[in-house]
């Protein structure tokens, strides 16, 4: 339910644009998740730390009992920064150097490696230590290309014909294989295609004798409208358990269930505000101009990401359509022929579903400062992120031509 007092009480307080997380969503999409999985007996949740990496919402999840899972050295230390112990926090990069991983591992965290390559170099040095791997099953999965991960020609991940050699490295005693780890992309609804990445993750671990976890990633999917799909948890849930089940039987190993969502529990909770800069027509099309652009709300244009907009201040129950669109000097359009109730210069508008991969992919671009972000806490407004200002842009720069 989008508190709408609360986002203009924000509004007032910090002006736009601005990002709000309600932190109450967050807490019940935590307790969602975590009640259909119920029936899993050792499960541990992981917040993907690239999806809204603000200090406060990450020690938010440290309260509720996450764990962390990173993707650069850089969110393993604002990480450790928070309070959050080595082992939980999971170190998932993709690309990284080898003096990047040497960095993470002599910071002790978990390492959850995708690269055969990269792998081999470390366990020249560093020999019997405890890895996780990331599995690429070949699985078209997630709602379009774009954010489908796991296929045959996707760059992450360690291609099934790779796996006879991380056995055999094993077996020379150069590495520990504790855990596997597969996510096949984002919004997966299909039961399909959950049921067939399970049931492949499965079929690895049995080659691996000293498995204690399998990661099943995360990609499960919100609604981004009333009436919109969603995946079905408990279906997901007794697809894990009867693979589980069965593992467990055949094997005689008891093994931890992780999964490491990031969208499914930040994405609702937030809410992205603008006011309407300019109404423009041009030829036959009318424009909505806002305060922002894809330099802090990228995901429509990147993406093509829906996301449902909303005016905060109704004085009238008139529609009209709409392109709405930024003020970058680039095609910045966050909406085509958008119905909705009809706008003036001034008006305060609202994009939903802001939560995750919004202020985190947020850049720069034409010299425009980050916006400001705030939480909802105990019906109260909190900062937790100041809006920047052209000192923070000029900080580290410096000019040769000025003695």
């Amino acid at each position: 339910m989008i508190k709408v007092s609360k986002l203009k009480e924000a509004v007032s307080a910090y002006g736009t644009p601005l990002y709000v997380y309600d932190l109450d969503i967050i807490e019940k999409q935590y307790l969602e998740l975590k009640n259909s999985m119920s029936n899993i007996k050792d499960l541990k949740i992981y917040f993907a730390a690239k999806a809204l990496s603000n200090i406060s919402i990450l020690n938010y999840f440290k309260s509720l009992g996450t764990g962390l899972e990173t993707s650069s050295i850089e969110e393993v230390k604002i990480g450790l920064k928070c309070g959050f112990n080595k082992d939980d926090i999971l170190y998932s990069p993709n690309g990284v150097g080898l003096e990047e991983i040497i960095e993470a591992n002599n910071l002790g965290v978990k390492l959850n490696l995708d690269s055969l390559e990269s792998i081999e170099a470390f366990t020249e040095n560093y020999s019997e230590r405890e890895i996780s791997i990331r599995i690429n099953p070949n699985i078209y999965a997630g709602g379009n290309e774009r954010i489908s991960v796991g296929h045959k020609d996707s760059k992450f991940g360690i291609s099934e014909d790779k796996l006879s050699r991380l056995v055999k490295i094993e077996e020379e005693g150069k590495l520990i294989v504790s855990g596997i780890h597969v996510h096949t992309g984002s919004d997966i609804l299909k039961n399909e295609e959950l049921e067939l990445t399970v049931n492949k993750i499965f079929k690895i671990a049995r080659k691996f004798k000293n498995l204690k976890s399998i990661n099943l990633g995360g990609g499960i999917k919100v609604p981004y409208f009333d009436g919109d799909s969603k995946t079905d948890l408990k279906e997901y849930s007794n697809v894990i358990c009867r693979e589980l089940d069965k593992f467990t039987s055949e094997t005689n190993r008891n093994i931890q269930i992780i999964l490491e969502p990031g969208k499914f529990l930040t994405s609702e909770s937030g809410f992205f505000l603008t006011k309407v800069n300019n109404i423009k027509k041009s030829y036959n099309t009318k424009f909505a101009q806002v305060n922002s652009g894809f330099n802090h709300f990228i995901r429509p244009t990147l993406y093509n990401s829906y996301h449902e907009i909303i005016k905060l201040n109704k004085d009238n129950d008139e529609k009209e359509t709409y392109n709405v669109v930024g003020y970058i000097c680039e095609k910045d359009t966050f909406a085509q022929q958008r119905t909705i109730n009809k706008l003036k210069v001034g008006d305060l508008i609202c994009f939903k579903n802001a939560g995750a991969y919004c202020f985190s992919m947020s850049s720069n671009y034409n010299s425009r400062v980050k916006p400001a972000e705030a939480c909802i806490i105990d019906n109260k407004i909190k900062l937790i992120r100041k809006r920047e200002t052209v000192e923070n842009l000029l900080k580290n720069q410096i000019n040769i031509f000025v003695k």
